[in-house]
């Protein structure tokens, strides 16, 4: 049986990813407004991927027969100042995200919760993937300069990890 303070942590997460769900949004949005669309690809697709985050926690609590409680997403961040600043701000909300796992983790440790100790390791290690994803990007854009953001989506393309539609629901 999950702890109260765990399952009012994990729902409070759920909320956490959601609103980094939006944050990729917003930065996606911007990057098409720059007609790069490969990187609005690729944070279209972050978007999805922490979306599915906050699915995987609320499936979680319900499986574990904890109350679940959607909390209010606040609005992310709209604006940005270049690309650079759009994905720096994207890393500075993956290291806010691996700090809140942490957390959890701490939490479930805290209370000899292994069961959900062992469910919140996938997203420690995820963490450290996507933390590392982001901050190759950035370190991408910044070796590019101001004025080759065309490079860095070939980049992206030969990865693999994007596809140029900006929807990826349309796939």
């Amino acid at each position: 049986m999950l702890t109260k303070d765990l399952a009012v942590a994990i729902n409070d997460q759920v909320v956490n990813e959601l609103y980094s769900s939006n944050a990729y949004l917003a930065v996606a949005t911007y990057m098409d407004t720059l007609g790069l669309k490969v990187l609005a690809g690729f944070f279209f697709q972050q978007s999805s991927e922490e979306r599915g985050h906050a699915l995987k926690l609320l499936h979680y609590l319900m499986s574990v027969g904890a109350t679940v409680t959607i909390g209010t997403v606040p609005a992310p961040r709209g604006t940005f100042e270049s690309v650079e600043d759009a994905i720096q701000h994207s890393l500075n909300q993956e290291i806010t995200v691996t700090n809140q796992i942490n957390a959890l983790m701490g939490l479930a440790h805290k209370h000899d919760d292994y069961a959900t100790a062992s469910f919140l390791k996938w997203f420690v290690d995820e963490q450290v993937e996507e933390q590392a994803s982001m901050n190759d990007l950035l370190l991408l854009v910044k070796n590019a300069g101001p004025h080759n953001f065309l490079l860095v989506e070939d980049r992206l393309l030969k990865t693999g990890k994007v596809s140029l539609a900006a929807d990826p629901e349309a796939e």
